[in-house]
């Protein structure tokens, strides 16, 4: 179960790392690709700036790197491992299902990226 305070709650659900009051996002649905990287620049509880430094969130690319071939591989062991599918129609899974995915993927090693650097303070009020 999710509970505020917790990493896995931030990650998963895009909200400030700080706080967890709100989303970091305009659009917390990351299939509408015109704003999937549409940021608050900060958060309006807290007052947390995201962009910590320029280009900041270039270093999320590795983290990204890093989903991607989990997924892959873990789409490899369910297609061809587990269901026997054909070398063919198991990279053919493995490529749809690495496109499909690509917005959640990319929205997730964001908020993994930020999390690495701003912790949740649950005494944020008093130390704003």
């Amino acid at each position: 179960m999710l509970k505020k305070g917790s990493k896995l709650y931030s990650i998963l659900t895009g909200s400030c790392p700080k706080c967890h009051q709100e989303s970091m996002y305009f659009e917390k649905n990351p299939y509408n690709l015109k704003d999937l990287y549409k940021m608050h620049e900060t958060c309006s509880h807290c007052h947390t700036q995201y962009m910590i430094e320029p280009s900041f969130f270039y270093g999320a690319m590795y983290v990204s790197y890093g989903l991607t071939v989990a997924l892959g591989v873990a789409i490899f062991v369910i297609s061809n491992v587990i269901l026997n599918f054909p070398v063919k129609p198991t990279f053919i899974a493995i490529v749809v299902g690495i496109i499909v995915l690509m917005p959640v993927t990319a929205r997730i090693a964001r908020n993994i990226y930020i999390n690495m650097f701003i912790h949740y303070d649950k005494n944020w009020k008093q130390n704003s």
